[in-house]
């Protein structure tokens, strides 16, 4: 299997079609996502590192397409981005060890026999 099956191009087509089956959502989601990638306390290449780092955590191939290249133009190297993934891997795996502490408090108050 292809990536391309998995994961369709996105396409202005695409886009389209699925603004025309909500268009008062996507207006919203719209103006949200533009003010909140506006600078403000943090700068716009802040913002796009954050989200790199987030749509490594979430998984999402097109954020980490999108957000990786618009990181780039927003002044952000290569070597930001990678940091900023690798905090995002830390911060995944970190969490999970923290939530082992659900597993040992099940494990100490569960009696077994």
């Amino acid at each position: 299997m292809e990536n391309h099956d998995l994961y369709p191009e996105t396409t202005n087509e695409i886009s389209e079609k699925k603004a025309a089956l909500a268009p008062k959502n996507i207006e919203a989601w719209r103006n949200f996502s533009k003010t909140v990638f506006e600078a403000g306390a943090l700068d716009e290449k802040t913002k796009q590192l954050i989200a790199v780092a987030v749509a490594h955590v979430t998984q999402c191939p097109y954020c980490i397409r999108s957000h990786s290249k618009t990181a780039l133009r927003k002044g952000a190297t290569k070597e930001e981005v990678m940091e900023a993934i690798w905090v995002a891997a830390e911060m995944r795996a970190g969490a999970a060890y923290a939530h082992a502490t659900i597993a040992m408090d099940e494990m100490e108050n569960t009696k077994t026999h």
